[in-house]
Order: C-alpha cells, then structure tokens, then sequence
C-alpha cells in the first residue's frame, strides 16, 4: 500500500484551513479524510475560534471514528463528528449563524471486500479501476449556482446549507443525509484521490488534463507535485487562467491538499 499526502496554503501569511489525514488501522484496511475549511466573508461568524480550529477538531474527530467504527456507516461518522465539533463550542459561539465554520468533506474507508465514500460540497473523489479509468465522485450542487447569484454575499448565505441550494458540514449533523455516500467492492478498486479545489483546479479550472490525467499525475509526481503545478499555473506572470470576475468562487492562490492512495 502506498498513501501520499500534501497541503500548501494559499498564502503564507495566512492559515491553511484544509485539512488531510490518513490512517491504517490495526484491524487493516484504511483511511483518508479530506476538508477543505470554508472561509468565510470578511464580517462576523458568530464564531471565537475559526475556520482552522473548525477543521482540524472536525478533521480529528472523523479520522478516529472512520477508524475505530467500522460498524457505523460513513453518513453516521459525519453525523456524529459534526456534533462532537459544535459540542465543543456550543457554550462559546452563535452555532445558529449562517457562516459558522464549515467545510466540505471526503471520506474513503476500504477494508478487503469495499471501498466506501463520502462526499460534500466540492472537493473531489476520484476512484481507479484495475483497467485504469478513473470515476470522479463530485456533489455538484455549488456547481449548478450561476456565478452571478454567488457573486453576492446575502444570495450566496441564502443558499448555504439550505434547500436549493449547496451543503457544507457545518454545525447541524442532519446535513450528513446529504452527503454523496456508496461502496464499491474492493476489487474495483486499484486506487483513490481525494482533492480540495484548490488542487483539482488543474483538471477542473485550467483543463490541463481529465481526471485520469491528474491521477497519472498524482501517481507519478505525488500530492506535491500536483500543487506544484497547479502553483506554476497561476503564477504565470503572462497566463491569466482565469480571472476574479469570470470564477467568483476562485481565488488566485487558494489552500491546495491532495490525498492518493494505492490500495
């Protein structure tokens, strides 16, 4: 088994917000655990402790349980991680505000017969086949919002974690019914990726290459190497890949984590 692992903020004078873990439990099989913290607009967010306290407490808490509790559906590891992290700041926060910290989620648990997934909001999940293709598992809802409805701030918190609009793990544990779950048995699967938006962009933003692309990529170069492509990318002094106006939910540098695994 081979897992490789990176992350890079998308500014050095800021925190990273993304979160990534692996882990191999005693009992076999494995884990992988992805979030990409949510960072919110620039005013208040009921919240003391911030979007990097948020991930890295909800981060923890899946990791072990996705580990531990392989009797509990991974819908269920959202449910009750989501609500250990906003026990732990119920009596501090305004848990009830609408950019109270958030991110968005993947899980991947294998054991000798599956590979099961979750997935929330729009970091990515690629599986590959023996043969070599590469199923992506996205939850495209934040996708299906024209850019100009998330070019406001009051209409983008008026879709956030509601009807209609797109989901992000937050402090309601009801929001992991909303999850894209499965299992696929595990002799389907030769490997697994997992990406924030900030690493997918290579495929998803710049169109450097397909899913099956950027998994090569991953395979060859590792989780680093990726990011560092994608940092090449957009600091290209004469390449404007894409700008502020035409990809509101983009930012120039935004955090990158990237998780691969040959299982």
């Amino acid at each position: 088994m081979r897992i490789d692992l990176a992350s890079a903020p998308g500014h050095q004078e800021r925190p990273n917000e993304d979160w990534v873990s692996a882990a191999i439990p005693a009992s076999g099989g494995g884990v992988l655990v992805l979030l990409d913290g949510v960072t919110p607009p620039a005013g208040d967010d009921g919240c003391v402790h911030g979007v990097p306290w948020f991930a890295a407490r909800l981060g923890g808490r899946l990791t072990e349980l996705s580990g531990s509790r392989r009797d509990m559906p991974l819908d269920q590891v959202l449910a009750e991680s989501v609500r250990a992290t906003a026990d732990a700041h119920r009596d501090t926060c305004d848990l009830s505000h609408v950019r109270t910290p958030q991110a968005t989620v993947v899980v991947v648990r294998w054991d000798s017969r599956y590979v099961e997934h979750l997935v929330l909001s729009d970091s990515v999940l690629l599986l590959q086949a023996p043969d070599g293709a590469v199923t992506a598992v996205l939850d495209d809802r934040l996708d299906r919002i024209p850019p100009e409805v998330l070019r406001s701030v009051a209409a983008t918190d008026a879709l956030r974690n509601a009807e209609g609009g797109f989901f992000t793990a937050a402090a309601d544990p009801a929001v992991a019914a909303r999850a894209v779950t499965g299992r696929t048995p595990r002799g389907l699967v030769r490997a697994v990726a997992a990406l924030t938006d900030g690493a997918s962009r290579w495929t998803d933003t710049f169109g450097q290459g397909d899913w099956a692309g950027c998994l090569a990529v991953l395979r060859k170069e590792g989780a680093q190497g990726l990011i560092g492509r994608v940092r090449a990318i957009e600091s290209a002094p004469d390449s404007a890949p894409y700008s502020a106006a035409a990809s509101p939910r983009h930012k120039r540098h935004d955090d990158a984590s990237a998780v691969y695994a040959e299982l």
